[in-house]
């Protein structure tokens, strides 16, 4: 492939969230003759020398779509249109792309199925995800590739010789992470500590922060995506309790970062299958339950845990097995 166009919100690489696409731009560079990226906002990312970084920012609306059609514009033609995790960018993108005889694809990992999703999904010609069950609408043009994490940016911590328990919990404050009875879990098992960190990006994920608060831990805040390694080297054990769906990155760097993972999400099942690292998502007993398991581990059994979840990481969830999956869908 010669001339790949990748859309996309941020290319920032302080951004806490984004910046993880950061390496799969790198991976889609290494493969392709040239990549021209167009992003709302960009600041700072070190790109190889084929990649072009083009902003669409705008003080409106309308004036962020204008700057879209004519950023595509210029961008085009090409051999295939990537729209990263935004249906609305497969919207503006179809009259332009679609015409040309071009793939259009919406790599798109998430549990809520919206109207802009819905239209988005007609007008692509292909669906990239995670798995089948991390796209909410049943279509034919869905193909799994793996969440796409750069491994080699996760060392595994020697974590044996420790007292007690440290668990992590990284996230949005959010409803549909099950915080709350991931605490309320903690809270009964002796020896477990926890530290969180996330980011309350609305009034329902700030006014949850305050519900969070009042069960008596520490809400930390979120930090830099290049800062992750450095929490889950310092951790014992990833406790994940999102909603049944779409997979939280964080579980596949966490496993890459040879760190055991709790979670109650099913669409883990083949990443943690043969471990009992599975609790039921509203179930505080079970969470409970897990932990105390957890714990009475010695440092043997948990390093090979995380050992066996870097190898599955690796195998079908890296950044080269996502930029693979890319191009095959675009051909």
């Amino acid at each position: 492939m010669k001339r790949l166009v990748f859309l996309t919100q941020s290319v920032d690489p302080a951004q806490p969230v984004l910046a993880a696409t950061i390496p799969k731009i790198r991976a889609l560079a290494a493969r392709v003759e040239q990549v021209v990226v167009l992003a709302q906002s960009a600041d700072g990312a070190q790109l190889p020398e084929n990649v072009e970084v083009h902003t669409f920012g705008a003080a409106t609306r309308p004036g962020r779509f204008a700057h879209f059609e004519r950023e595509l514009a210029r961008a085009l033609p090409g051999d295939a249109v990537v729209a990263h995790m935004i249906p609305l960018y497969v919207l503006l993108a179809a009259p332009q792309v679609r015409p040309r005889r071009i793939p259009l694809l919406l790599w798109y990992t998430h549990w809520k199925a919206s109207a802009q999703l819905r239209v988005a999904e007609q007008l692509a010609t292909a669906i990239v995800s995670v798995d089948r069950r991390s796209f909410p609408l049943d279509s034919a043009k869905v193909r799994p590739i793996g969440h796409g994490i750069d491994v080699s940016g996760y060392a595994c911590a020697d974590r044996g010789g420790r007292t007690g328990v440290h668990a992590l919990v990284l996230g949005r404050y959010s409803p549909a992470k099950g915080i709350e009875t991931i605490l309320r879990a903690v809270g009964e098992v002796d020896g477990i500590d926890v530290e969180l960190h996330g980011v309350a990006l609305n009034e329902l994920e700030r006014r949850h922060r305050e519900r969070l608060a009042s069960l008596g831990f520490e809400l930390g805040d979120a930090v830099p995506h290049e800062q992750v390694p450095d929490l889950l080297a310092r951790a014992d054990v990833l406790v994940n309790n999102m909603e049944a769906g779409a997979p939280d990155k964080v579980v596949y760097e966490a496993a890459a970062a040879c760190l055991p993972v709790l979670a109650s999400n099913p669409v883990f099942d083949e990443l943690l299958a043969g471990y009992p690292l599975f609790f039921e998502r509203e179930s505080v007993p079970s969470l409970a339950a897990r932990l105390r398991w957890f714990a009475a581990l010695g440092d043997v059994e948990r390093a090979e845990i995380g050992r066996v979840l870097r190898e599955r990481v690796a195998q079908s969830h890296s950044v080269d097995t996502w930029a693979d999956g890319i191009l095959a869908a675009a051909t």
